[in-house]
């Protein structure tokens, strides 16, 4: 079966990227990535799988539920997975015996084979200030983590992230402190983090803290950087300043510095809105690929020197459904359009064939009939090229959906003429 490669670069980290000599110089940079669903033209788990284990460092991805097909598709890999409980859920897994069977629905069918490194509950939920979720978050974290100890799978761990908006101040470092409301919810949580000697998980966004004049300061290009008195130490980046206030807060609110932290989330969109600030893919480039030398160097922050910082870079590809322009374009990588069409050798008898199969099967195969808006060029080739291409479409995308016993292909240049498109992936 031919290979036909799955994705564009969208920009290349090469610090991510491992083929050859570029494995030993990466190896010691460890990385992960969120691997997002919002899209209607992502390739299947199982392609993404592969991808990421031939093609990358990314050694562990991040995924906001407990998607079945990703936990399978990540078996055997190498590469752990990390799940997440959705905010509305969280509530129902305050009782034991429902943490219990969410463990048994959901964990105990992929895991070891699937390497699950955490279970996160909830998403930011302090951010999205829904009381009851709030209310039940360091319940359901307490029972998941019991029920996880049941059945002996004291590997995973449990947490929940927290956009960096539970912050009062931040800017110097020093005068980092959570909010009053936050720091009543966050002062169980991380006693609930230093007794089970798992992470606070906190989300920082350089790109929603700067301003034109701190752009540089931002994505760690040459700036004049920030000085803070009252510690006496230099910031060169936005992320230091940002992973200091929160060693400071938590420090301020009972001593919890000794808490591991990990970066659930940060990244920088590569397009935007226009005349949106700061939004380019040179400067997606400069954040990113700084970013990830920078918690892997174990330089640490000015506060918490001589540390690496588990990361999750925020997102793994672009994300078509997404709201605006810049939340659509945070992806590494962008999926890369693909058609199904016959192969130049393929004969006129093979394609009606295969225009006969695809057509009973329920494909919609009106737009090729007689008055039809894909009709013309009134050919069988051009007619099996579209119930070929709709059937690919359809049925998940799969190199074997195109193989029509030798006589498809996949291609990456648009079928489309003047008279007739082919369905497109997007």
């Amino acid at each position: 079966m031919e290979k036909t490669p799955l994705f564009l670069l969208f920009f290349s980290l090469h610090i991510l990227l491992a083929p050859s000599t570029a494995i030993a110089a990466a190896a010691s940079c460890s990385i992960g990535v969120n691997y997002g669903f919002w899209a209607d033209n992502l390739p299947p788990p199982a392609q993404v799988a592969a991808f990421l284990k031939t093609h990358t460092t990314i050694d562990r991805i991040k995924i906001f539920d407990a998607n079945p097909d990703v936990l399978r598709a990540f078996a055997n890999t190498g590469i752990s997975v990390t799940v997440t409980v959705a905010n509305a859920d969280v509530p129902s897994l305050a009782k034991l015996p429902a943490a219990q069977a969410w463990i048994a629905n959901n964990i105990l069918p992929f895991h070891p084979q699937t390497t699950i490194r955490y279970i996160l509950v909830g998403n930011e939920v302090l951010y999205w200030k829904d009381k009851t979720v709030i209310a039940y978050t360091l319940p359901a974290m307490k029972t998941l983590h019991h029920a996880l100890h049941l059945a002996n799978l004291t590997d995973i761990r449990v947490s929940t992230p927290h956009a960096l908006s539970f912050l009062a101040a931040s800017e110097p470092p020093s005068t980092g402190m959570f909010r009053r409301f936050d720091a009543a919810i966050l002062r169980p949580i991380l006693d609930f983090h230093n007794r089970t000697k798992t992470p606070f998980m906190v989300n920082p966004y350089p790109f929603f803290g700067f301003r034109p004049e701190t752009l540089d300061y931002a994505v760690f290009r040459p700036n004049r950087g920030l000085y803070d008195k009252a510690t006496r130490k230099n910031y060169t980046n936005m992320f230091d300043e940002q992973m200091d206030a929160i060693y400071i807060a938590m420090k301020k609110l009972g001593n919890y510095e000794g808490v591991e932290i990990v970066i659930a989330e940060t990244g920088w969109p590569s397009a935007g809105d226009p005349n949106q600030p700061g939004v380019s893919l040179e400067n997606a480039l400069s954040y990113n690929g700084n970013v990830v030398k920078h918690v892997n160097s174990g330089k640490g922050t000015p506060l918490m020197p001589n540390r690496t910082f588990e990361t999750y870079i925020f997102a793994l590809f672009n994300e078509n459904l997404k709201a605006s322009v810049s939340e659509r374009n945070y992806g590494l990588f962008k999926p890369e359009k693909k058609w199904c069409v016959p192969r130049p050798e393929a004969s006129d008898e093979a394609l009606q064939r295969n225009l006969d199969y695809v057509c009973s099967l329920g494909v919609d195969c009106r737009p090729i009939q007689s008055g039809g808006p894909c009709f013309s060029p009134n050919t069988v080739r051009s007619h099996a090229s579209y119930a070929m291409n709709a059937y690919y479409q359809s049925h998940g995308r799969e190199v074997y959906n195109c193989d029509f016993e030798h006589t498809g292909v996949l291609t990456s240049s648009d079928p489309s003429t003047l008279s007739t498109r082919v369905i497109s992936p997007s």
